[in-house]
């Protein structure tokens, strides 16, 4: 707020002016010095300009004139890694390896190498993904073993969460059968409670129960 108390208009639009251009070049500065050490820096800011408007940069030519005269001098700033989101990660991840675009295995695969212990999640997380999808809970204890070893240690509480309850995860990765159903009829009736704000009888609930599918 003393910024823009002590500040006078005119100064805080030329900054604003001076940040936003920098941002809208910014996904395109990779392009621009592959192109400039390409030409060895023969080319014209004119052309670089009509070559990413043609991939969908819409700022002013100024910008890339001042980035283009920046590389000549050597004072250009290092194009900033392009690092993906720890959700997007995460839904590489748990995909099936098949159903990745080649760009997607691609960046998972430089995600790995930048991060061991992504490494070893990574291959755990398709382990477990495994036992669920095809039901090889005879599979539990030997995936619980090696995630208590060398997993990071997030995941190491999770193994532990499991070897506690051993027997039922076994038999929910084994048996066909699913409490589901019986969870859905518990959340209908814990909803329908709710509607009614706890000031009707009992009997009336058990009519909403019977009645509603």
């Amino acid at each position: 707020m003393r910024r823009f108390r002590d500040t006078n208009l005119g100064e805080l639009l030329a900054s604003a002016r001076d940040r936003r251009p920098n941002g809208v070049l910014e996904p395109f500065k990779a392009y621009l010095n592959t192109r400039f050490t390409e030409t060895q820096g023969q080319v014209s800011g004119t052309r670089l300009f009509q070559e990413i408007r043609e991939r969908g940069y819409r700022g002013s030519r100024q910008v890339v004139r001042k980035h283009l005269a920046a590389l000549r001098a050597g004072t250009a700033e290092p194009v900033r890694a392009d690092i993906p989101s720890p959700r997007k990660i995460t839904s590489w991840i748990m995909r099936p390896r098949d159903t990745l675009t080649e760009s997607q295995d691609k960046r998972l695969l430089e995600v790995r190498l930048a991060c061991p212990d992504i490494t070893r999640a990574c291959d755990l997380a398709r382990t477990f993904a495994d036992l669920v999808r095809h039901r090889r809970g005879f599979l539990l204890l030997e995936w619980i073993c090696q995630a208590e070893q060398d997993a990071p240690k997030p995941m190491q509480g999770f193994a532990g969460f499991l070897r506690q309850d051993f027997d039922a995860v076994t038999a929910g990765l084994t048996l066909p059968w699913s409490s589901g159903v019986a969870e859905g009829h518990v959340n209908r009736v814990k909803t329908l409670k709710r509607a009614m704000y706890g000031r009707a009888s009992f009997e009336l609930l058990r009519t909403r129960i019977l009645t509603q599918p």
